[in-house]
């Protein structure tokens, strides 16, 4: 499993860093003064940069693929069936994460400067997002039982699990709290 997590922080790391490029350029110091505000990107460096994430989340969800298939074992006949059941739930994923990102993106354009209502909004809908993710493991589990067994369904969550945690921990240590 050291193999598992050092290319999961690997590829984490690269996430991390691509979603810092997203964070807005005036931070409060510690002594509570503003830091001086760094020029608003042009449009086409924000593009660059959502290319350049866009790009980074197909290569996660490539070494994720990889992080499975070395790590949950498949005969060639389970393998044959397995593949396009996670294909499917991979696209479904995609989704929630696409909306999970747009929100992460929203979040770091107005932390600064982030209502009493805007902070509410924001936590409710990440917690939402946390139970859409839950509600479709949810709905997998019989999908990937009917194609392999029961141990190795919960070893694949476990294995997919794993992943996410490490992936929503290195999201969170990258996002600024909320300033109270």
């Amino acid at each position: 499993m050291k193999t598992f997590a050092s290319v999961v922080a690997a590829c984490v790391l690269a996430l991390a860093m691509a979603l810092s490029a997203q964070e807005p350029a005036a931070t409060p110091a510690p002594s509570g003064k503003a830091q001086q505000t760094a020029p608003a990107p042009s449009a086409t460096q924000e593009q660059a940069n959502e290319a350049n994430m866009q790009l980074m989340r197909q290569d996660i969800r490539a070494e994720r693929k990889k992080i499975v298939a070395a790590n949950l074992p498949l005969t060639e006949a389970e393998a044959t069936k397995f593949w396009p059941v996670y294909d499917r739930y991979i696209g479904e994923t995609i989704k929630i994460n696409d909306v999970r990102y747009a929100l992460i993106k929203e979040y770091a354009q107005n932390y600064a400067t982030i209502t009493d209502a805007q902070a509410a909004s924001y936590i409710k809908r990440w917690v939402a997002l946390d139970g859409e993710n839950t509600q479709l493991r949810l709905k997998y589990i019989p999908e990937f039982e009917k194609v392999i067994s029961p141990k190795k369904t919960a070893m694949f969550f476990q294995i997919d699990r794993r992943i996410a945690m490490l992936i929503e921990l290195q999201l969170a240590s990258q996002v600024p709290l909320v300033n109270p």
